[in-house]
């Protein structure tokens, strides 16, 4: 009885390192209608949501994916803003540049003219997973099938980064470079040192600041974490033991606290209000 006691409190006190009590909730605001097409990745800019859509294999060169666009309110604007892509997934924005990670190209897109303007193909890439651009408008994109990271200056790409199992999602904040793998956050600063931010036992996909030195980070399978700057986190959302709805690369808009999840299998966005 002892023995059981004692393992209890040791399980306790591990779990107590990774998750604290929770101080921030979500609410939730909408939730889209689900003709979206296996959701992946969103992000809210200037009044519209863009989202990637996969429609067919994951890693399939099959002209199914797309991008489609909602209103702020979650009602579907063009299901088909830009098609032709093959397996979209992370989107990062800057000026009126939408960039999209799909397989082995960067897709560029106009906003303003709500085409593709040109593909930045990587040659040695195998599955690009996520997109950032710093504030120089240098671009990172991930590598999932190839634990990497590769730099694409003025559209020519580079690797920058290797051996990252695992890897996921990215954003570029400063000169620091804030990475999802090793089921960590590991920060690789301007000379490509690495530390590690903070444990993710369930992976990760999605990461975004909350601008105080705090990030919302999700899992796929179903978690959407708090974590605090001192590397703590909390659960926000839980979902992995509901049937197809996951929390893939979510978006988040640090003006109203809305944080907008796509749910993947269950082909719809979420919108919660974090407080």
């Amino acid at each position: 009885m002892k023995t059981l006691f004692k393992l209890f409190l040791c399980g306790t006190a591990l779990l107590a390192t990774t998750t604290v009590n929770a101080q921030h909730k979500l609410t939730k605001l909408w939730e889209s209608d689900s003709t979206l097409l296996v959701p992946e990745s969103v992000i809210p800019y200037n009044g519209t949501i863009y989202t990637s859509q996969i429609d067919g294999q994951p890693w399939g060169k099959d002209g199914k994916g797309a991008i489609g666009t909602l209103t702020m309110d979650g009602k579907i604007k063009n299901l088909n803003w830009i098609t032709g892509l093959d397996a979209p997934k992370g989107l990062a924005v800057n000026g009126d540049w939408l960039y999209v990670a799909d397989i082995k190209d960067v897709v560029v897109i106009s906003i303003s003219k709500n085409k593709i303007d040109h593909k930045i193909t990587i040659a040695d890439a195998v599955g690009l997973n996520d997109v950032t651009v710093d504030s120089k408008g240098v671009i990172y994109a991930t590598d999932s099938q190839n634990a990497r990271v590769f730099k694409i200056e003025k559209d020519v790409p580079t690797l920058y980064l290797e051996g990252l199992r695992g890897i996921n999602g990215i954003k570029a904040i400063g000169d620091k470079l804030y990475i999802l793998a090793n089921n960590a956050i590991i920060v690789a600063d301007a000379a490509k040192n690495q530390t590690k931010f903070a444990t993710l036992e369930n992976g990760g996909d999605g990461v975004e600041p909350i601008g105080n030195g705090d990030f919302l980070v999700t899992a796929w399978a179903g978690w959407l974490y708090y974590v605090k700057a001192d590397g703590t986190k909390e659960v926000l959302l839980d979902t992995h033991t509901t049937k197809n709805r996951k929390t893939a690369d979510i978006g988040y808009d640090a003006k109203t606290k809305i944080v907008y999840v796509p749910t993947f299998s269950a082909n719809s966005i979420e919108a919660y209000k974090l407080d």
